[in-house]
């Protein structure tokens, strides 16, 4: 049993699991934020721009309520949304992602200069010669 609950410190306190944990609460918040951004800011216009429709509202009763049964309905405007979510977060990973691998290129393009060849052996003797004329 410890050496079972050891191995689990080992494996949740690796770098990998915590990156991984920090992505997916950073890409939720992200979603939120996402979310946000296409209801409340990207779907009022185009909503007015088809004459005032709430796209979230669409939706086609297949079987009106009676008696004790259920309305059922296709809401096609919730899946509209969501595909304009999902477009829109695609598109911003894309950003994200093309802005992050110009910065490794540019990164790469840059490399530090190489260090002085090292002296050669006869470089070396004669430095040693020239020392050995300096102590006399």
């Amino acid at each position: 049993m410890r050496k079972m609950l050891n191995e689990f410190k080992e494996f949740a306190v690796k770098g990998n699991v915590v990156d991984m944990a920090v992505g997916i609460v950073v890409g939720v918040a992200f979603g939120k934020i996402v979310s946000s951004f296409v209801s409340d800011v990207v779907m009022p216009p185009i909503g007015l721009l088809v004459g005032g429709v709430d796209f979230s509202d669409l939706a086609i009763t297949l079987q009106a309520a009676g008696d004790g049964i259920a309305e059922v309905t296709l809401r096609y405007g919730a899946f509209l949304q969501t595909v304009f979510d999902f477009v829109i977060i695609a598109f911003a990973i894309f950003v994200a992602v093309k802005v992050i691998n110009m910065l490794k290129r540019r990164d790469e393009a840059d490399p530090a200069p190489p260090p002085p060849p090292e002296p050669s052996n006869e470089e070396k003797l004669l430095a040693e010669i020239r020392d050995l004329l300096r102590q006399r």
